[in-house]
């Protein structure tokens, strides 16, 4: 079986933590590398966003590919910029496969850009397609805190017309499915719930003293975890309005913690810092704790086993997740995840057994689950044991034999 996967406006092989870069690349990567075990060939098409990079990459193994298209300026572009290279993007896509005289079964499209491109190819190559959203446009327009944030006009009605295209849905968990139902009015029919995995050969517990000392994170104490893009819909500001109250009430004197964040570029002076970034630096300062908090900047995915086996919590105050997959990953290494009960974390992490789910937006409660954790070593460990058992549940193994499935469904359908 040959697929093509589209993920048009991110590399999966991108450094994570950057502005557009997150679970879905990890999503895209690791599906490749489980599909080729099966005797399944994937080209990952991507657009090419440096010229110095060769268009063809072999690292997924098994044969299957990174192809980066050249389409538009080989730069990397503001998200609404894109969609008017997309007829491009199809075109290199269609160059290569008559080149390389390979025949595609089935397309695998990631985020709604990459389904605009899929109906192009439908239509041309009479493939079905499996469709993944990753987040939702109405979904993020409902917890925008300014108008920057508001997603347009033109990314709605393309989910609309993706969503009508496509033959298949995925949806990360019964929360993206009821999104999808209610929001956007698709049949149920339509629609699969199929999580996300992990890489448990990747992630796993690593005694927490090696850990720490591979990573060397400057500072005395233990240490708190965020991972993840440095964007508003994040919440990081509740989590250091959290930690601000911690240290009023002197938690920290007996029980030093450091907050380590992992994500976007602390020493970028250019104007390429992100305006959140230097809203929560500010913050971190303001609120009297900037001597508690680490920017660290991106980090690789082989380096983030040791940042979350280091850490006693992984805390993701989110306002918006369609799935979570840092928690997955934070929980594989077996360390506890203090999230906000939304999306998909309120499936993903168990209350009281694998963590603690709060309401979204509360420093205050936050705190408390924070507080509970850090001075109860028993309960730490507990929570930890129990989260890196059931993060098992989530192998990739597994949730690529069920992908596979819809591949064959898709197939004697079409």
């Amino acid at each position: 079986m040959n697929i093509a996967m589209l993920s048009y406006h991110t590399c999966p092989l991108a450094t994570l933590g950057g502005k557009d870069t997150g679970g879905m690349n990890v999503y895209v990567a690791e599906l490749t590398r489980h599909l080729g075990p099966l005797g399944i060939h994937v080209d990952v098409f991507t657009r090419s966003q440096d010229d110095h990079v060769p268009h063809v990459v072999h690292c997924l193994g098994y044969g299957n590919r990174v192809v980066h298209i050249p389409a538009g300026p080989e730069v990397p572009l503001p998200k609404p910029e894109l969609p008017v290279y997309i007829p491009k993007f199809v075109e290199g896509i269609e160059r290569f496969a008559s080149e390389k005289g390979i025949r595609y079964d089935l397309v695998h499209s990631h985020y709604w850009m990459s389904g605009i491109a899929a109906e192009s190819l439908k239509k041309d190559w009479n493939a079905p397609v499996l469709q993944m959203f990753h987040t939702l446009g109405k979904m993020k327009n409902r917890i925008a805190q300014s108008p920057e944030e508001i997603e347009g006009d033109y990314r709605i009605q393309g989910e609309l017309k993706v969503m009508g295209m496509a033959d298949r849905i995925i949806a990360a968990t019964q929360a993206e499915e009821s999104q999808l139902e209610f929001l956007y009015g698709i049949r149920s029919d339509k629609i699969t719930v199929i999580p996300p995995g992990v890489n448990t050969t990747r992630f796993y517990p690593i005694p927490e003293d090696e850990a720490a000392e591979a990573i060397r994170v400057p500072g005395s104490g233990k240490l708190m975890l965020f991972v993840g893009r440095i964007e508003a819909l994040k919440g990081i500001d509740i989590l250091l309005r959290a930690l601000a109250l911690m240290k009023q009430r002197g938690i920290f004197v007996d029980h030093p913690h450091r907050l380590v964040i992992i994500g976007g570029d602390p020493d970028d002076k250019t104007l390429s810092e992100t305006a959140e970034m230097a809203r929560i630096k500010a913050l971190s300062k303001e609120l009297g704790i900037g001597d508690l908090v680490i920017f660290l900047g991106k980090r690789d995915q082989e380096t983030l086993p040791y940042y979350y086996s280091a850490a006693e919590v992984l805390i993701m105050p989110s306002h918006y997740e369609s799935f979570g997959m840092v928690a997955l990953e934070a929980m594989a290494c077996g360390t506890p995840v203090v999230a906000s009960q939304i999306g998909g974390l309120a499936f993903l992490v168990q209350d009281g057994v694998t963590g603690y789910v709060v309401p979204d937006g509360e420093p205050e409660l936050l705190s408390q689950k924070l507080t509970q954790l850090i001075l109860d070593p028993k309960l730490l460990a507990r929570l930890g044991k129990q989260a890196a058992e059931y993060a098992q549940g989530y192998r990739w193994e597994a949730i690529t034999d069920q992908i596979v499935d819809v591949y064959n469904q898709l197939r004697k359908q079409a």
